[in-house]
């Protein structure tokens, strides 16, 4: 039997050990493997990436292959992209290769940029071989879109497996204000280390209001923060200690391990999105200046809101502005990890990336003069279908309330004591609610145990927190705008409201889960459905299919890139 305490021990004498275990719990006994997985990286010296020695570099951003207007209709726009998931090779860690699973074979995968109003297909192809990275099983994937109001059959649904050598085309709306999304792997039971293995990529939803008030192009950059470990020839180590987490240690942002990027003297927007199976993050500048809070998982926020830090846990999104303006030339400005409770620290998981601050050049275009107070998103929400923004909804509105608990039974990770093995069990008839669409509903999430915290996924929604047993019942200052990841804290309760508004023709099953995947695929997981649970079911409506397409039809194309560095 293998216990937290034990675990510890085991990091203690690993590659660069321990520097911190945060949290408890150590009386919670789970079955152990047979012979100790790697608890940190077995690197040797010269392989070992030294902390801002890399070079920051953004994803590449991809080009449809295909736009136009529906019926020749201008007020309808569309845009198609394809994705082949398929393995790569990266450099990681100095001197070597790691093998990769990625989407077009690369991590992170390729931006998408979207436009509000511009519906997008995408066809993904998986070309994955007949067995997984850091797992046996069959390399089968499900592409979920995180943040975007899909149909059940566009959402990722964690049955809706597509196999090695089998495509499936994605449409997603994008009726939804501007938004950081992400699209990431969704099989059920090999989550985590499909995504750990490298599927996940960028998905910015644009609008005019969004474009009139935060900076663009240049200055509006993205950075996906995960962890991971190595093994001694560069490949990917796994070890998920006995189904409770994975906390590799070594920081990498866009994939490169603790970078450092070139800024001008401006304000930057950084759309931040920890990509980690498990680790939660503090992040904070090494000067002590505020950072600026303008937009959270769904979209901006009403009031911009400086904090000196804030915690960000698995599949959360912030968007917060920088200035580095009142810096001089040649300074060197570090983004730091204080880290949170229950995560397992090395020596270096404290650094996340550094900034060096460059003379000023070019035109400034897409830059912004000032840190704005407040945001208009124009309160335009599929407002024809009945929608209501979702920072103005209020209790007054609430049709139900009901309470979701994330505990652990019995070695099982569960959501009212369901999983979504139960769900399967009932031929995915097992509902945790109902609510029929455009309803307001009140959930608050429930995380009794002191030993786990659980970042809670609903998909579908956005939704408004309006307490917190902590805090002094108030959301954190970060948290002040449309959230779909909640950070249950240890001992933590969060009250949200939140409209269920599925778009034309929508309704059917959507999923709720832990974001630490490794809770999800073991098995924190159930479901809840608007409308009529039969209605676009996501399995069997639009399923994936054998691709006959040869493998080079669909040839990637990027936009010109920013120089490496910056």
């Amino acid at each position: 039997m293998t216990t937290r305490r034990e675990i510890f021990k085991l990091g203690a004498v690993g590659a660069l050990g321990l520097a911190g275990f945060k949290g408890g719990d150590d009386d919670i006994p789970t079955t152990g493997p047979s012979t100790p997985l790697l608890t940190a990286s077995q690197l040797a010296p010269q392989n070992k990436p030294v902390p801002y020695a890399g070079v920051f570099r953004r994803p590449p951003e991809l080009v449809p292959f295909a736009t136009g207007f529906d019926g020749g209709d201008p007020a309808r726009p569309f845009a198609r992209y394809a994705l082949t998931q398929k393995l790569g090779q990266a450099q990681l860690v100095p001197g070597l290769n790691t093998t990769v699973a990625g989407y077009n074979g690369i991590f992170p995968g390729p931006t998408i940029r979207a436009i509000q109003g511009t519906r997008i297909e995408v066809r993904i192809r998986n070309a994955l071989p007949a067995a997984g990275l850091v797992q046996p099983a069959r390399f089968d994937t499900v592409t979920h879109l995180h943040g975007s109001a899909s149909l059940p059959q566009y959402d990722g649904y964690a049955n809706d497996i597509t196999i090695p050598g089998n495509v499936k085309n994605y449409r997603y709306p994008n009726f939804q204000p501007s938004r950081t999304l992400w699209y990431h792997d969704h099989k059920h039971h090999i989550t985590a280390q499909n995504v750990y293995s490298g599927l996940a990529g960028f998905y910015p939803l644009s609008d005019k209001f969004e474009r009139a008030q935060l900076p663009q192009g240049e200055f509006d950059v993205p950075l996906m923060i995960s962890d991971a470990m190595f093994n001694a020839d560069g490949s990917l180590a796994y070890n998920d200690n006995d189904q409770k987490g994975l906390w590799g240690d070594i920081i990498l942002v866009n994939g490169v391990p603790w970078p450092t990027m070139k800024v001008k003297p401006r304000i930057y927007r950084f759309r931040v999105l920890d990509a980690s199976i498990s680790r939660s993050y503090r992040p904070t500048l090494s000067t002590g200046d505020p950072v600026y809070v303008v937009g959270t998982d769904g979209g901006m926020t009403p009031k911009v809101q400086a904090v000196k830090s804030w915690r960000q846990g698995t599949a959360e999104r912030y968007e917060v502005l920088i200035d580095f303006r009142k810096y001089r030339t040649g300074q060197l400005i570090e983004l730091r990890n204080l880290s949170n409770k229950n995560n397992i620290d090395f020596a270096n998981t404290n650094k996340i990336m550094r900034f060096q601050v460059v003379a000023d050049s070019g035109s400034g275009a897409g830059s912004i003069s000032s840190i704005p107070a407040t945001l208009d998103d124009g309160g335009a929400v599929n407002a024809s279908l009945g929608a209501i923004p979702t920072m103005s909804l209020t209790p007054a509105m609430v049709k139900a309330k009901r309470e979701l608990k994330f505990f652990r039974d019995h070695g099982q990770w569960t959501v009212n004591g369901v999983t979504w093995a139960d769900v399967e069990k009932s031929g995915f008839t097992k509902l945790f609610g109902n609510p029929q669409p455009f309803d307001v509903e009140q959930w608050t999430i429930i995380n009794a145990s002191g030993g786990w915290f659980h970042p809670v996924h609903i998909h579908l929604i956005d939704a408004k927190i309006i307490g917190r047993n902590t805090n002094g019942g108030q959301p954190f200052a970060w948290e002040k705008g449309p959230k779909d990841v909640f950070y249950a804290g240890e001992n933590e309760s969060i009250t949200a409201l939140m409209q269920f508004d599925p778009g034309a023709n929508g309704g059917g099953r959507y999923m709720i889960h832990c974001h630490n995947l490794v809770h999800e695929d073991h098995d924190m997981m159930v479901q809840f459905s608007v409308g009529d649970l039969r209605t676009n079911d996501p399995v069997t409506t639009d399923p994936p299919v054998l691709d006959t397409t040869p493998l080079d039809a669909f040839q990637p194309v990027y936009r010109p890139g920013f120089p490496a560095g910056t």
